[in-house]
């Protein structure tokens, strides 16, 4: 059954949803409260969807009936679908609030979720199934990044992501508003060491390549790959550590025109993706 708010309109900055929403923007306020937020008809509908656990829901008091009518007519989901308290603020509040270039007049604040884990034994790694389709991300620090990966993941199939500690929050929002609620979709699996994790994904029977350019590496689409079979991305400046290039089993290398030094570690990552697990279930 619904929560139902009343129409009261939260008019000051210092009223303790919004200090918390707006508190939510910084990484060690997150990990404090186990929440997050995220702007937005598309991710409010996307988490409705995947059963994200929303605590409550900052509503601009003069949209909120536009928003409930564009999340049913382009999402399916309708108002009574929202059981979370909803908190009505006045216009040139949220405004200020929201981090929108242009504010659709809901944020969402909600619980951190199961599927983004902290690993403490590393040894669970090579127990998950090589049915899994896996991608593993070393230093992705740009959040755009991360959240562009996270969407191509979710848009080819991949089941796991796992992330070295110092990628760009998953939770940051601008991690989730470039993902388009892919996170929602994904297990993201957070590891202090992606050498050692590499080194557990090849004991558990899969084969590990690091996208890295070396004098052996593979040229992409000449590599016949496997079942089980998963790749690594690197930082945007520095692509993989040494140990980690070490660790998998070869490289392998985008081929590209001459004079382009590399791609977007986003744009890498679609192009890897596609050719790893995109194409065996392309139409």
């Amino acid at each position: 059954m619904r929560v139902k708010s009343e129409r009261e309109i939260i008019t000051s900055s210092q009223n303790k949803y919004v200090s918390l929403a707006r508190g939510l923007t910084n990484k060690k306020n997150r990990e404090k409260e186990k929440l997050f937020r995220f702007d937005g008809i598309k991710l409010m509908c996307e988490a409705l969807k995947r059963g994200v656990e929303i605590s409550f829901i900052l509503a601009c008091e003069s949209e909120w009936s536009l928003v409930t009518e564009k999340a049913e007519k382009l999402y399916g989901v309708k108002e009574s679908d929202i059981i979370c308290p909803v908190m009505f603020v006045e216009s040139s509040l949220f405004e200020r609030l929201s981090e929108e270039m242009a504010p659709e007049g809901v944020i969402c604040v909600a619980k951190y979720s199961e599927n983004v884990r902290e690993i403490t034994d590393i040894c669970q790694l090579s127990a998950l199934p090589r049915s899994e389709k896996m991608l593993v991300l070393e230093s992705v620090r740009d959040p755009l990044n991360v959240g562009a990966i996270l969407r191509v993941c979710a848009a080819f199939g991949v089941d796991r992501v796992i992330v070295s500690r110092d990628c760009a929050d998953v939770y940051n929002p601008k991690t989730l508003r470039a993902s388009m609620g892919a996170l929602f979709a994904l297990s993201v699996l957070k590891v202090d060491s992606i050498p050692e994790a590499i080194g557990e994904l090849r004991r558990g029977e899969r084969r590990v390549f690091a996208a890295a350019l070396d004098p052996d590496s593979h040229r992409l689409g000449e590599l016949k790959l496997e079942s089980g079979d998963c790749v690594v991305i690197g930082n945007e400046g520095h692509g993989m550590s040494k140990e980690a290039i070490a660790a998998c089993d070869g490289t392998v290398f985008i081929p590209m025109s001459d004079g382009v030094e590399s791609l977007n570690a986003a744009t890498a990552a679609a192009v890897l993706v596609w050719e790893f697990f995109g194409k065996e279930g392309a139409i």
